[in-house]
C-alpha cells in the first residue's frame, strides 16, 4: 500500500509540474503603429535613452541603425564616443544606445551609426522629420508581422540576439586586408529541405510555390508536395524566395518547424524536420 500511496503522490505532483507548464503565458504580442511614406518606406516613432519621440524609418532592409547629430546629441549619443567630422556629413561616430523604444517594444544596448545620411536627409525636407534608420539589431529580436493595411507592426520577442553586425563587418575586412590568398570553403546549407521553391515576377500573392520535393527528403516525409503553396516557416511569412532563403539559413538541423501550407484552395499545417546538410 505504502508503495502504491507513493507512486499516487509522485503521479499528482508530476501532474501539477506539467500543469503549470501549460499554464505559463506566452509572449504577449507587441502592435506598433507606423506611417507609410509617399516613398513607400515605413516610418516609427522611437526614443533613445528615454529621449524623444523621433521620426525614422523602419527598414528590414537596413544592416544597423543610424541617426542623426540633432537625436543624437539630444540623446546623449555621443559622450566618450570616437568620433570624426566629415563635410556635409557632420560627426560620425559609433555609439551605443542603452535603451531604444519602437512603441512598447523596448530594447537595451543597441549599437547604431551616428551620422546625417544625405538621403535621409532629402526625404526629410519633402515628407517631414527624419532622424534615422532603425534596421536589423532592433527587428531580428523579434518575430515580426507587417499589417499595410492597417499600418501596424506585431512583435513578439524570440529570443534571438543578433550579433554586432559592425564588428563582423571590421573582422570580415581585417581577414581580407591580411589574408595573401582568400581561402577555399565549402558552401552548404546547414540543413537540408528538399525541396525546391519558385516565385514569378508578376506574383504578388502571398507565399511562394513548391516546385519541386525530393524523394525520401526531409520535405516529402513532412507531406509537402509540389503545387504546394508556402506561406510560413516557424511563424514567419515567406511572401519572397529572399524571405525563405533568409529564414532557412537560421534553422539548425535535427529541429522541427512548423510550416504553414495552402493546398487547392485550402489553408493548412504541418512540421518538417530538418536534416543535417554536408
Amino acid at each position: 500500500m505504502r508503495l502504491r500511496h507513493l507512486l499516487l503522490i509522485a503521479v499528482f505532483f508530476v501532474s501539477c509540474w506539467r500543469w503549470g507548464l501549460a499554464e505559463q503565458p506566452l509572449a504577449k504580442p507587441i502592435v506598433v503603429p507606423f506611417e507609410t511614406l509617399q516613398s513607400g518606406h515605413m516610418a516609427v516613432k522611437i526614443k533613445v535613452n528615454g529621449k524623444g519621440p523621433y521620426r525614422v524609418l523602419f527598414d528590414t532592409g537596413a544592416p544597423i541603425h543610424l541617426f542623426n547629430n540633432k537625436l543624437a546629441k539630444e540623446a546623449d549619443l555621443l559622450k566618450d564616443a570616437p568620433k570624426s567630422v566629415f563635410p556635409f556629413l557632420g560627426t560620425i561616430a559609433e555609439v551605443k544606445v542603452k535603451e531604444l523604444q519602437v512603441g512598447g517594444a523596448t530594447t537595451a544596448d543597441q549599437h547604431a551609426i551616428v551620422l546625417d545620411h544625405p538621403l535621409v536627409e532629402l526625404m526629410a525636407r519633402k515628407m517631414g522629420p527624419l532622424y534615422g534608420i532603425v534596421g536589423y539589431p532592433f527587428f531580428a529580436r523579434y518575430r515580426m508581422t507587417i499589417d499595410y493595411q492597417a499600418e501596424t507592426l506585431t512583435f513578439i520577442p524570440n529570443n534571438y540576439k543578433p550579433a554586432n553586425v559592425l564588428r563582423s563587418l571590421e573582422s570580415t575586412l581585417m581577414q581580407f586586408m591580411t589574408a595573401s590568398a582568400p581561402p577555399v570553403k565549402v558552401l552548404a546549407p546547414a540543413a537540408q529541405w528538399g525541396l525546391t521553391p519558385r516565385k514569378k515576377a508578376n506574383d504578388e500573392e502571398a507565399g511562394v510555390d513548391i516546385e519541386e520535393v525530393l524523394a525520401g527528403s526531409a520535405a516529402a516525409e513532412a507531406g509537402l508536395q509540389p503545387g504546394d503553396r508556402l506561406l510560413t516557416i516557424d511563424g514567419r511569412w515567406t511572401d519572397s524566395l529572399a524571405d525563405l532563403y533568409e529564414i532557412a539559413g537560421h534553422l539548425k538541423p535535427g529541429t522541427t518547424v512548423p510550416l504553414g501550407i495552402k493546398r487547392a484552395g485550402r489553408e493548412m499545417e504541418m512540421n518538417i524536420k530538418l536534416r543535417a546538410g554536408l
